[in-house]
Parts: structure tokens; C-alpha cells; sequence
């Protein structure tokens, strides 16, 4: 059994969402609430129309609610509360007062709020910028921004109007962002003119006529300032009008009436990380994120009304999405740019207590950094307003929940959270009622009927297989952008098991009800046959102090496959025939035989992806000879030469 590392006690429970929501479902339904999570979330199964609508109502969604749904065989062609209408910026523009709304820190220490009354004022203003500049319903607005407030006006302006937001961040080189926005087709690009990262400044706008010649359909510019600077300019760009965002700001703000749009209305175009091939364009429907993030952030996150909510992402990830639509519960959001640990290793737990923040939001990676800094939060910061620390990004080890426990905060909710771009929200993450697991990620989300199937569709339990979803859900993508007859959509996720949703992660269900995630089940090793995770093998190489990162692939080699380590050391350490024979006994032990790499290999850093998720696949194929897809979903593509015809790899 599984070391519990921390459950909330009575009077949590009792003054929880959650809580509030079983009273709701009594009142209605004749539901009897026990503070019993698998048994609500049995009935939410069971229930799904009624579940999924009830959500809708505890929430208070801003529309016209139609009780209808469309569920037939195919899952694919689901439908949620059809011709249901609402306006996603509407219910996102929750409050209208002088309360903080929306916080910008740099990594500087510029700092910067706005007000619920700021935010609604300067969304009008963009609304009607939008309007002079005919963008219409269905039109593209791309964002190639930092991590700011601007950003969060454009999205809310782009909704508003029935527009379509899609955007990148500025760490995305000007050949990644036109390969994603030129298949959307903009007509407007809202761009930041710079950025920084770890006191670099980084110049944005000189990229602009290279993006502008490549991607014909931009007609208008607009170009925010970073936050605390003064404009750069760009050069002259023929053919294209260029706005700047601090003169919009003093225009006077007129009325808007929020037009309710259809339930599935396009909200926002994510991308695939495109490091197996051209990144997909993945289509959101504006109810079902909605409806969706509110089950997720009330419910599973127990946020509320005036909580500061802070999560590490930038605009380029799913995250940054998931963290715009806590404003739809009354919360204040936190936004951060910059490099997480620019000239104090603890800066964003300094963020974490000066803002009071309730809902602290980071990735596994970042944990694994602290861990291996060795840094007592706890002994600096009280952290009094902290209830939940979600992690997500990666698999956290268990090493990882043991740090978060021992030195950021005993009495705190760790909630390790595992979803997707796909569905831009989560399939297993936390909740209050039950109990946290060393290792574990508490439960499958409310409504989402996930499972681990073997290679021939069965369920498991206690084994290791692939994360599936066997039942539609409100978020699920609307299409992928020219896709025709659906082809790429259902190859994606419909093609290993029959109308079952096959997410790609290679994972294992515990008879408790928790969830373990191994990694992507495409980078799964397979030497004799034996189906390994590659996170089996990072949690045992992550605690050596030696090493400062590693990376772990499947090399075909005499019709198998054998399993190699490529492993970066923190200096002047140089990998010594006795280090390796370490590494390898402890893999042995901790694992199995079967684990132990054939070879392990010294590196000088890991390829990865803009928002830090290494590239097993990337490595894989260079190592065998095989093109790279995407190079431009890298953030440092260069160093996959390094992995080019290594001598040792072409030997026994």
C-alpha cells in the first residue's frame, strides 16, 4: 500500500466546493451526499446528462441553457447541451468592481494589477478596435505574446466578438510560429515588441516582417510594449497597418452587448507539440472548455470566489488557457514571465507569499530542480494562504511528493494533474474528499470515464497499459483545423481502440482509484518484449547528485530493441566506468534487469520541447538515421547534432 501523505480533515471537507455541490445535487436530484468521492464519482458516470448540466447550473454559467444531448455509438460526434448559447468572455468577466483581477510580475520584479472594472473597460476597448478593423465571427486573432495582461484582454476581446484565439510565446523562433499560424490563416497579429529570460532581453518585433511576408492573410498589427518598457518599433512593413496597444488604452470604452453564441462555438486553436511531424491545429469549443474548466477549478481545485490562483506557464501551453478561465469563478489570476529562478532559486515562492496566492501551479520539472537544489522553502516562507500545489507537465515522482511534503509545506494539497493540449483540461487530477498518495494522482476527474487498458482493450488494475477515456466529455476538440472528414482527428485518437478515446500515455490504475503516469507510451521501451516506462528509470537515475539531467530511449538494435541513457552531469563531473556501474546497480535493484540501459552515454544538455518536456522521440530518431519532423517545436534543436553518429551506439 502506498504511504498517505496528506487528507483534509472534517471541517476542510465539510466547507468545501465540493461539499456544496453533493448539497446542490440533494436539492435537485435527491442525491444523498456522504463525502465520498468514488461514490459521486460513480454517479456522474451514470449520469452524465444530468452531471454535466448540473455543472452549468451550481456554476452559474451566464446563457441559455438547452437540457438536450446528442450521445450516439460514435463517440467522435457527441454532443453537449445542444443549442445551448453563452459568450465564454461574458462568464470569464465574472466581476465588474475596483477588486484585483489580473497581476503581471517579471522576473525583474515590475509588477503591475488590474482591476475587475480595468479588465472589463479595457476589453470594450479592444472589442471595438476589433470592429473598426472588420475582424468577424470566426476570424483568427493570433497572439505572439509574453505571459501579460494585454494577452488576457486580447483573448477575452477575441471571444467576446466570436473570433478565434490562437497564440504562441516569444520563445517560439519565427520559423515555429509561422509554421502553426500560417495553417490558421490570422487576420490580425497582437505581438509583444520583446522578453526576457534570466536578465537577457530578447528582441521580438525585428522578427515581425519575416512573419508578415510569410503569413499573407495579416493585415493588421498590434504591438503591446513589455510591461514596465517603452515601445520598439518595428520597421516599415508594406500593405499592413500597425497599432499600438498603450494608445488603444486611452480611447473612451463603449457599450458592448455580449452576443450568446452556440454551445460549440470555436473558442481557441492549441497546438501538438509537432515534434513527431507537422503540429497539429486543435480546435476548442468555447461551452465545453468552460464547462469543463469550471468542474475542474470549483470541484477538483476547491477555488473560490477572491482566491489568488498562480500557475508557471506561458502563452504557448495549455496551461496558460486553463489559467484564464479561473477568472469565470470570481478568482484573481497571477501571471509571471520570465525565468523561474532569475537571481534567487526561490523567487516564485517570493511571488507565492507576497500575493497570498491559494493555488500555487508549476510543473514536476521544476520540483525535481528544487529537490535537487535541496531548498528549504518552508523554513523562509509561511506560505499562510497556500491550499493547493498542482503539478503537472510530467509525471512527479515520488521522490518529488516526498520534497513538496518535507520543505514547501506539510499541510498542503499536492495535487499532480494529467490531461493534455488534446482536451485542454485534465483526465485524472485532485480533490478534496480523498486522500494523497505517494506518487499517486488521486482519482479520474468528475464525468471523465478514464481507464488503463492492456494492448487488446482490457481494463487493468495495479498493471501498467494505456490511459483511455471510454465516454464523451464536453471539451473534447471540435475538429483539428484542415482536417478533412475528420482523418488526422480520428487517427489521433481513435485508432487503437475502438471508439475508445486512446490518449498515448502509458499508465497504471490502482485498486484504490489513483492514477500513475510512466510518460507517453509512444517513447515506451520495449527490450524482449517487455513493455518498460521511461519514468521508471528518471526517478532512480534523479536522485544521484551527479546528475543534473537525463534522457532515456529504445535504440533498434539485432531485431530488438536495447535501452540507452544519455545522461548530462552536473560539473566537473565526467562519467567514469565506476559512475556507470552505479547508475546501473541502482537501476537493477530499483527496478528490474530488464530496465538496465545496454549502454549509457555522456551529454552535454537534452533537446526540448518550448514548455521543457524532453524529446525522447526526437532523440530516438536522430540516433536511428530518421528525419526529424518538427526541429521548430525545439527549443534548442542545435543540440540534437550532438546524438548524430555516436561511434559507441554503432558498436555491440
Amino acid at each position: 500500500m502506498s504511504q498517505k501523505m496528506w487528507e483534509a480533515n472534517s471541517k476542510i471537507k465539510a466547507k468545501s466546493n465540493l461539499f456544496e455541490f453533493e448539497n446542490f445535487l440533494a436539492k435537485k436530484f435527491n442525491y444523498s451526499p456522504t463525502k465520498n468521492y468514488k461514490k459521486l464519482f460513480n454517479w456522474t458516470i451514470n449520469n452524465p446528462k444530468v452531471f454535466w448540466s448540473s455543472i452549468w447550473d451550481y456554476s452559474n454559467i451566464k446563457g441559455i441553457k438547452n437540457y438536450k444531448f446528442h450521445f450516439p455509438k460514435e463517440i467522435i460526434k457527441s454532443k453537449f447541451l445542444v443549442k445551448s448559447k453563452l459568450n465564454y468572455a461574458e462568464n470569464l468577466l465574472s466581476k465588474n468592481d475596483n477588486s484585483k483581477a489580473v497581476t503581471f510580475i517579471s522576473e525583474n520584479g515590475y509588477r503591475e494589477e488590474k482591476s475587475w472594472k480595468e479588465l472589463n473597460n479595457n476589453t470594450l476597448k479592444l472589442i471595438n478596435f476589433f470592429k473598426e478593423n472588420k475582424i468577424k465571427e470566426k476570424d483568427r486573432i493570433a497572439a505572439y505574446t509574453v505571459n501579460q495582461i494585454e494577452t488576457v484582454e486580447g483573448f477575452l476581446a477575441t471571444s467576446a466578438i466570436g473570433a478565434i484565439w490562437s497564440s504562441c510565446s516569444p520563445d517560439f523562433g519565427t520559423l515555429g510560429v509561422i509554421e502553426r499560424f500560417s495553417q490558421i490563416k490570422p487576420k490580425l497579429l497582437i505581438i509583444t515588441d520583446r522578453y526576457y529570460y534570466n536578465g537577457k532581453e530578447i528582441n521580438v518585433i525585428e522578427r515581425l516582417p519575416a512573419i508578415i511576408k510569410k503569413i499573407k492573410s495579416i493585415k493588421c498589427v498590434l504591438i503591446a510594449n513589455y510591461p514596465g518598457k517603452k515601445n520598439l518599433k518595428p520597421k516599415k512593413i508594406k500593405g499592413v497597418k500597425i497599432f499600438y496597444y498603450n494608445r488603444l488604452k486611452k480611447q473612451k470604452e463603449r457599450n458592448f452587448l455580449f452576443k450568446k453564441f452556440d454551445f460549440d462555438k470555436e473558442l481557441a486553436i492549441l497546438y501538438s507539440s509537432g515534434t513527431t511531424g507537422k503540429p497539429k491545429c486543435i480546435c476548442h469549443r468555447a461551452g465545453g472548455v468552460l464547462l469543463q474548466h469550471l468542474k475542474e477549478h470549483k470541484l477538483h481545485c476547491n477555488v473560490k470566489p477572491g482566491d489568488n490562483v498562480f500557475y508557471f506557464t506561458t502563452c504557448g501551453w495549455m496551461m496558460w488557457n486553463w489559467l484564464m478561465t479561473f477568472l469565470a469563478s470570481k478568482a484573481s489570476i497571477v501571471l509571471f514571465d520570465g525565468f523561474p529562478m532569475h537571481k534567487r532559486n526561490d523567487l516564485l515562492f517570493k511571488i507565492a507569499e507576497s500575493e497570498k496566492i491559494s493555488l500555487f501551479g508549476i510543473s514536476a520539472k521544476y520540483i525535481d530542480q528544487l529537490k535537487k537544489l535541496n531548498l528549504k522553502i518552508k523554513i523562509k516562507y509561511k506560505l499562510k494562504y497556500l491550499r493547493t500545489i498542482c503539478s503537472t507537465g510530467s509525471p512527479l515522482s515520488s521522490d518529488g511528493f516526498d520534497y513538496v511534503y518535507k520543505n514547501i509545506k506539510k499541510n498542503v494539497h499536492l495535487a499532480s494533474i494529467a490531461g493534455g493540449t488534446d482536451l485542454v483540461s485534465c483526465f485524472v487530477l485532485g480533490n478534496i474528499y480523498s486522500p494523497v498518495f505517494r506518487g499517486q494522482i488521486q482519482n479520474n476527474g468528475l464525468g471523465m470515464n478514464t481507464d488503463v487498458f492492456s494492448e487488446k482493450g482490457n481494463s487493468l488494475v495495479n498493471k501498467k497499459g494505456e490511459l483511455v477515456c471510454k465516454s464523451p466529455f464536453p471539451s473534447m476538440p471540435i475538429y483539428f483545423w484542415n482536417d478533412k472528414n475528420n482523418k488526422k482527428y480520428k487517427s489521433a485518437y481513435f485508432k487503437k481502440y475502438k471508439n475508445v478515446w486512446h490518449h498515448g500515455d502509458y499508465a497504471e490504475r490502482k485498486s484504490n482509484g489513483g492514477y500513475v503516469i510512466y510518460g507517453r507510451s509512444d517513447a515506451t521501451l520495449n527490450p524482449g518484449g517487455a513493455r518498460l516506462g521511461t519514468a521508471e528509470i528518471y526517478s532512480i537515475i534523479d536522485k544521484f547528485k551527479e546528475v543534473k539531467e537525463s534522457i532515456v530511449i529504445g535504440q533498434q538494435w539485432d531485431n530488438d530493441v536495447r535501452i540507452i541513457l544519455f545522461i548530462v552531469l552536473k560539473k566537473p563531473k565526467t562519467l567514469s566506468e565506476n559512475l556507470s556501474q552505479k547508475f546501473k546497480n541502482a537501476i537493477r535493484q530499483n527496478a528490474s534487469p530488464r530496465h538496465v540501459p545496454k549502454k549509457i552515454i555522456e551529454v552535454s544538455d537534452i533537446p526540448r520541447t518550448k514548455n521543457g518536456k524532453i524529446v525522447e522521440l526526437a532523440v530516438k530518431n536522430i540516433v536511428e538515421g530518421n528525419k526529424i519532423k518538427n526541429i521548430q517545436a525545439l527549443i534548442n534543436p542545435s543540440i540534437l547534432q550532438e546524438y548524430k553518429n555516436i561511434e559507441e551506439l554503432k558498436k555491440p
